[in-house]
């Protein structure tokens, strides 16, 4: 656990009580602070309750008074589409409002880091898609290389259950837009942008507020290093905006598909090779083909994203190669769950926007395609010029047949409605060299409380038909 410091005495509000609510309420009361906390579901309060915990409906009027601080769930709207009631009640009363992510940025240096002959250092990754995988790929790396390494934020741990600075340590953060935007405190050593494709938009006001909220990772005394991906223009204004000049290599550019050889810092992947460029000279190369658990193009753009990552934090490319080597990926993302009748099963759950759909099917050839589920902001277009790869369409969730109508006359579609369906279907007429996919590109939230059941829920009915 990271106590939170200079909370001593203090009295500090805490709501929402999920993973991250949780950890923030015990690393507050580790670092003296009378902790109260509040959620809007009975269960969280109950459960609170029960552990011991200090409840105050942070609703009710005059909930704040000798409050120094508001501690708030990434779940939780501050702003957009509206405030939570007591997030708009604590900025009335002027009580600051923090996350768990800018407890930890606040907390994590220490005294005894006085005493450690290497550093500790922080990498913080964000972005639209590829951020799990990106993350999860840093921390294996780093971990093949017998470096100390923590994975935590949005995968892994909450951020601050993990274990106090080692020497030589690192902690690898996956941040969401949610977790950025709002967190006071955010100093990282190394800070990554994959990509930015829209999602989210209701919660930041559009894509400019989507931006916003990622590029704060960049902005307070920025990194010492910066990786960003520029294959969008976002990511390709955010890296001028960071660079001094066309020869700085605080800024290490990432691209799935494009050369980059400039005088800065580079790495790139093209027809499955990744290539790393400094100062106009090639320095390193992998083969990524032959990766199992790094499929497709986005992969290899989340495999640049980590090599470059590795190598700012002193990493060799032989050894980024070698831990490249024996990943095995993250489940729900390009995960494959069986291979019978040369029919190839993949787990793609993860998938719950357009853009992150659409890099799914680029990845295999002679789809059967499970999607569907409830759709986002900016319509299914996108998925168009990869239909050509799809062989027929089994359409899940409460609203298959509308789905199923907005793919076009491009694919075949077959509304199922439910993953039974959808599996027994495509069992029954998928021929040998073919890929089911599940690839939603919608969120699962109409049938599924969350990607990962709709995701085990595939790979239990296809364990069970191929088994």
């Amino acid at each position: 656990m990271i106590p939170v410091q200079d909370v001593e005495g203090q009295t500090i509000a805490v709501l929402g009580l999920g993973r991250s609510g949780l950890s923030a309420a015990k690393a507050l009361a580790a670092g003296g602070a009378r902790v109260l906390v509040w959620d809007d579901g009975a269960t969280g309060r109950a459960a609170a309750e029960a552990e011991g915990w200090e409840l105050r409906d942070l609703t009710r009027a005059g909930a704040f008074e000798g409050v120094a601080l508001l501690v708030v769930s990434p779940g939780i709207p501050h702003l957009y589409p509206h405030p939570h009631a007591a997030i708009a009640d604590a900025l009335r009363a002027g009580v600051p409002v923090d996350n768990d992510i800018g407890l930890f940025f606040r907390s994590w240096a220490t005294e005894d880091w006085d005493q450690f002959s290497g550093m500790p250092k922080v990498v913080a990754v964000t972005g639209s898609n590829g951020k799990s995988t990106t993350s999860a790929l840093i921390h294996h790396v780093l971990r093949s290389v017998g470096r100390p390494v923590q994975l935590a934020g949005n995968i892994g741990r909450g951020v601050l259950d993990i274990d106090p600075a080692e020497d030589h340590s690192v902690v690898v953060l996956e941040l969401s837009s949610y977790q950025t935007e709002l967190a006071r405190a955010i100093t990282p050593d190394v800070a990554v942008f994959t990509n930015l494709t829209p999602d989210h938009l209701d919660r930041h006001g559009g894509m400019g507020g989507y931006f916003a909220a990622k590029r704060r990772l960049f902005a307070e005394g920025g990194p010492d290093r910066a990786v960003v991906g520029v294959d969008e223009p976002e990511g390709l204004f955010l890296a001028g905006q960071l660079a001094v000049g066309p020869g700085d290599d605080r800024v290490i550019r990432v691209s799935s598909g494009q050369k980059l050889d400039g005088p800065g810092w580079s790495v790139f992947a093209r027809k499955g090779f990744l290539s790393e460029y400094r100062k106009s000279r090639q320095i390193g190369s992998i083969d990524l083909r032959a990766i199992p658990g790094l499929p497709g193009a986005h992969n290899h753009q989340n495999a640049c994203a980590a090599y470059a990552s590795c190598r700012a934090l002193g990493l060799g490319p032989r050894q980024i190669e070698a831990g490249f080597a024996d990943f095995a990926g993250l489940p729900h993302r390009s995960q494959i769950v069986a291979e019978a009748g040369g029919v190839r099963w993949v787990n793609d759950s993860k998938a719950t926007n357009v853009d992150s759909a659409a890099k799914a099917l680029q990845a295999f050839d002679r789809i059967r395609w499970i999607c569907g589920g409830l759709e986002k902001e900016g319509g299914l277009d996108a998925l168009h010029p990869h239909l050509g790869r799809v062989v027929k369409a089994y359409v899940i969730g409460r609203e298959a047949e509308g789905f199923a109508l907005r793919l076009g006359q491009g694919v075949e579609a077959e509304v199922c409605e439910t993953m039974e369906v959808a599996v027994a279907r495509a069992h029954a007429e998928a021929a040998s060299g073919e890929t089911v996919l599940l690839a939603p590109a919608a969120a699962s939230f109409d049938q599924y409380d969350s990607f990962e059941k709709r995701g085990e829920d595939f790979i239990a009915r296809v364990t069970a038909l191929t088994d």
